[in-house]
């Protein structure tokens, strides 16, 4: 078995764990396929594990859905996407590297500004326009919109089940319309299909270990190593670029 394979492996074992499990660990899948390829053919690589995983939770998840909220949303998000698409086709292959390591840096400096300093700002009327559209460009480019996305959320006050019903549902439709930009790119192709499919069975167990774990884990402890793993990989991506 070769090092492509065992990166994509171990990308939908943390996939299925991330969606089914306490979220954040996206910011750790990207450069874990990247040991074995390029950042943009592993987006084409991981863009279609990640609908898998969509599918399974909207299918658990398939009630409550606040859709006023995913309205506001998602018509900017898929701004963000083409403009993500725009970005991604003519950007060379060595800056890529770089831009993802700052991306996630940045995603991890907000976790923690939210952490020590929670804010109403998201509840703005011009909110949903500036969150759709850098949540859609940030995970068009590297698959980092969760934190983002999920304050939205979080701020607006919406119930347990249907906070969790409408992430499911938001990041399904984004991450379907980043399909055919993948694919108008030429990442897609019958190669990139392949090596997805090959990570299903191991997104599948990480998504069952995922729901076990949920109920028996310290979430605040869980979140500090999330952080500090995705701080790691955003340090060698630097260090590599």
């Amino acid at each position: 078995m070769d090092l492509t394979l065992y990166c994509v492996l171990a990308g939908g074992l943390i996939t299925g764990f991330s969606k089914f499990s306490v979220g954040g660990m996206g910011l750790l899948i990207l450069p874990v396929l990247m040991l074995a390829m390029t950042g943009p053919e592993a987006l084409a690589v991981l863009v279609p594990m990640y609908i898998a995983t969509d599918l399974m939770a909207i299918a658990m998840y398939r009630r409550d859905v606040n859709w006023s909220v995913l309205i506001a949303l998602l018509p900017p998000a898929l701004i963000g996407v083409l403009l993500g698409t725009w970005l991604l086709g003519s950007l060379d292959t060595s800056a890529f590297t770089p831009l993802l390591g700052g991306l996630i840096i940045c995603m991890i400096a907000l976790g923690l500004w939210l952490d020590r300093r929670p804010t109403g700002i998201m509840r703005h009327p011009v909110a949903a326009n500036v969150t759709g559209l850098a949540a859609g460009f940030i995970s068009m480019i590297a698959n980092a919109a969760g934190p983002l996305f999920s304050l939205y959320l979080l701020e607006q006050r919406l119930p347990k089940d249907a906070y969790v019903s409408t992430r499911a549902w938001g990041f399904m439709i984004i991450n379907a319309a980043k399909l055919p930009m993948l694919w108008s790119l030429g990442l897609i192709s019958r190669d990139s299909l392949t090596l997805s499919l090959y990570g299903l069975p191991a997104l599948m167990l990480g998504a069952s270990i995922g729901y076990w774990l949920l109920r028996r884990l310290q979430l605040s402890q869980f979140k500090w190593l999330i952080r500090i793993m995705a701080s790691l990989a955003a340090i060698k991506l630097f260090a590599f670029s």
